[in-house]
Parts: structure tokens; C-alpha cells; sequence
């Protein structure tokens, strides 16, 4: 029987987990609280959609070079020097809240900072994704890909769940200021954690002329855009978080429908994360992997049921559950994907194909979060929600009837 803890053996893949479950809980924490007070300072839904397209517009931008440069450069330290700066951003974010500070400045002012510090934060983590996306398939065998994939996605979305849970009774018991020097002390267990993991050497081509930047930027799109099954995979989750997201108006829901304030905004965000390690535990031993596509598709089907169904919600446990649903059928798609980015680009372009990814990630994500801001100052949340769960099931029909033949993969 195959030991559904063979990855967490490896001590180095202990490290990085560990570092994903931590940076990705206190991003997440941060993310909060910032929101939360944001949204607080300006009751305006597009505040909190500001948000996300402050980060995506520099991730975006950057994520490509980032790649670049992590199939070329040491990751680790690309990683470790991402993390410094984006703890350089969250010391200027602690600053921008002290009075001295506040009676200085407008709100517009204060604003204008910190989507400023955002900015910075979102070029860290152009640079930060890929690098860390390329890393992991150096960490264990590649008989393990299913397995790590399964594992660093329950870790991942753990943090997911401690991050937003953590925030809102840390808002409430510490306060705005010292949650924030929480933060700062968190990534700093972060950086440690990044140190402990062995350096890895550079992999390169050598049967293949060395490329320029841009040559080496195309053949990472190429590579993406002609191989079917990654190409669909990561449209699938663009396409379907794009539309169908919540997380970003989660404040507007928690304040003006479900009125249950920052403690309930963070079992809000904390639900779909709670979702997808139930689901993620369960799938360590029965992986998704066999009839993967089939998988993928009834996934997103039921993430865009889920979602239609939390938007007519105006009851709290409701919403919850159907936010729990959401990230349940979500884990299941991550899974299936970060096996198929594993096991299908060759070693010397991860970096490059992680940033392609990483690119099609934020702009589900942050640039999801826009659009959700968006749609809910024009439409309301409630219907804007809405519009996004049918045009998710939308997209998954038009994906259906394209890639019939990706059936018959097999990634286990």
C-alpha cells in the first residue's frame, strides 16, 4: 500500500511546507485585517477590490522575469530576499496606523500609502511564486509528485484557514497595532524556516544554445499554450476564481448582509480553506488523480454551484457551508493541476512555466478581487456574486466540450 505520508519524511519538504502553511496564514492575516480596516475607514467595496489589483499589477508584471531568473539563480535566495522585502512592506504597513503618523496625513494620503506598501509587496511575490513553485518538484522524487502535490495544497490551504480565523480574534484581543507586530514577527519564523531547506543547484539545458531574456520568456508561453492539459488546467482555475470568487467583498457580506462583524468576516474567510483540508486529507489517501480531468470538471462545476448558492444566502451557517464547499471542490482542482505542473514541464523550465502559472493565478485572484469589488459597487454583492457562479458554469461547458480527449490521461 503506498504510505500516504511519504513526502512528509523528507525533512526538506517538512521545511517548505511548513514555510507555505506559515507565510500563506500571515499574508492571509494580514490581508484582514487590512481589508477589514479599509472597508471600516471608506465603506467602499472597491477599496477592498483596490486591494488585490495593487498586488496583481506588479505580480503580473514581474512574474515572468521572476521566472526567469529562478531557472537560472539560486531559488532559495530569490526566496529568501522576496520574504525580506515583503517584511520591509509590513513594517511601513504597522507605521501607517500609528497616531503620530495618522494626524500627519489625509485619508487620502494614508491610502495613497498603503496600496503603496501593496505595490511592494505584490513585487516581492513576483518574484517569490515562481521561485517557490520551481523549488518543490526538486524536494522529492518524482514518484512523490501526487503525493507532495496533495500535501502542500493541504498546507497551503491550512494557513488558509489559520490566517483569517487568526485575524479576526486577533483584531479583537490585541488590536490593530500589535496584530500587526504579530505579523511582522511571523514572517521573521518564516525566513528561519527558508533557511533550514538545502541549497539546490541550478539545473540547465545543455543540449540546447542559451537563450535571451525574451526568447527564454516565449519559450516558457509556448511550452504552456502547447501542451493541451496544462494549457486547460490553468484556465480553468483563471477563469472560474476570476468570476466565481468572493473572498474580496467577504467584508461587504460580513458588515451590511450577514451583519456579523470582524469575528465572523474571519470564520467567512476561514470557511472555504476549512473545506478544502477535509477534502485534501481524505484525497492523501484516495487521490484524484485517476480520471483527473473527469475530476476537474465535475470540481468546477460544483465550485459554481456553491457559489451561486452562497450569494442568495442571508443566512450565516449557510453561507458558511457553502463557502466550506467551495474550497472542498477547489482542493480538488489544485490538486489535480499542481501534479499535472509537476509532472509535465521538464526540469529546466519550471521556473518559467511556474510564472506562467503564477501570472494566471493572480489574475484569478487579485485582479478577481478588482473585479469583484467591481461588480459589487455596480450590481450590488449579492448579484454580482451571482453573475460570477453562472459564468463559471459557463466556462467549464465550453472547456468541456474542447478537451473530450483528455479523458483518457492518466496521472497516476
Amino acid at each position: 500500500m503506498t504510505d500516504p505520508y511519504a513526502s512528509l519524511r523528507i525533512p526538506d519538504f517538512r521545511f517548505f511546507v511548513s514555510n507555505s502553511f506559515l507565510i500563506t496564514a500571515t499574508l492571509l492575516m494580514q490581508e484582514v485585517i487590512l481589508g477589514y480596516e479599509l472597508y471600516k475607514l471608506t465603506h467602499d467595496p472597491l477599496a477592498l477590490g483596490l486591494v488585490g489589483l495593487a498586488e496583481a499589477i506588479p505580480f503580473i508584471m514581474l512574474a515572468l522575469f521572476g521566472g526567469h531568473l529562478a531557472d537560472r539563480y539560486d531559488k532559495k535566495r530569490i526566496l529568501q530576499i522576496s520574504l525580506f522585502v515583503i517584511m520591509l512592506g509590513s513594517v511601513v504597513l504597522y507605521l501607517a496606523f500609528q497616531p503620530a503618523l495618522e494626524a500627519q496625513l489625509s485619508l487620502r494620503e494614508r491610502l495613497a500609502l498603503i496600496y503603496g506598501v501593496l505595490v511592494l509587496i505584490g513585487t516581492a511575490k513576483g518574484f517569490y511564486s515562481p521561485a517557490s513553485s520551481s523549488l518543490k518538484p526538486f524536494l522529492v522524487p518524482r514518484e512523490l509528485y501526487p503525493n507532495s502535490s496533495t500535501w502542500s495544497s493541504s498546507f497551503w490551504q491550512a494557513g488558509a484557514i489559520a490566517g483569517p480565523g487568526a485575524a479576526g480574534f486577533l483584531y479583537n484581543w490585541l488590536g490593530l497595532d500589535n496584530a500587526l507586530l504579530v505579523i511582522i514577527g511571523l514572517f521573521g519564523v518564516c525566513f528561519l524556516l527558508l533557511s533550514m531547506i538545502r541549497k539546490r543547484p541550478v539545473v540547465v539545458n545543455h543540449d540546447e544554445t542559451p537563450l535571451g531574456f525574451w526568447d527564454s520568456l516565449k519559450e516558457g508561453f509556448r511550452f504552456v499554450f502547447q501542451t493541451k492539459i496544462v494549457f486547460y488546467a490553468i484556465s480553468l482555475d483563471l477563469f472560474s476564481v476570476l468570476f466565481g470568487g468572493v473572498v474580496a467583498i467577504l467584508p461587504v457580506f460580513a458588515e451590511d448582509i450577514l451583519k456579523v462583524g470582524a469575528q465572523g468576516l474571519g470564520f467567512l474567510r476561514a470557511a472555504p480553506a476549512v473545506g478544502a483540508v477535509s477534502t485534501m486529507l481524505i484525497m492523501a489517501r484516495y487521490p484524484p488523480t485517476q480520471n483527473a480531468w473527469r475530476n476537474m470538471l465535475l470540481a468546477v462545476v460544483g465550485f459554481g454551484l456553491a457559489t451561486i448558492i452562497f450569494a442568495l444566502s442571508t443566512d450565516f451557517y449557510l453561507s458558511l457551508a457553502m463557502l466550506a464547499l467551495t474550497g472542498a471542490f477547489d482542493s480538488v482542482s489544485v490538486i489535480i493541476r499542481q501534479t499535472i505542473l509537476q509532472i509535465f514541464p521538464p526540469d529546466h523550465m519550471r521556473g518559467r512555466v511556474a510564472a506562467v502559472n503564477g501570472i494566471f493565478v493572480s489574475s484569478s485572484n487579485e485582479i478577481g478581487a478588482f473585479e469583484s469589488g467591481v461588480a459589487a459597487r455596480l450590481l450590488g454583492a449579492a448579484p454580482s456574486v451571482m453573475l460570477g457562479g453562472v459564468v463559471t458554469l459557463v466556462v467549464v461547458a465550453y472547456v468541456y466540450v474542447k478537451s473530450k480527449d483528455l479523458f483518457s490521461v492518466r496521472l497516476s
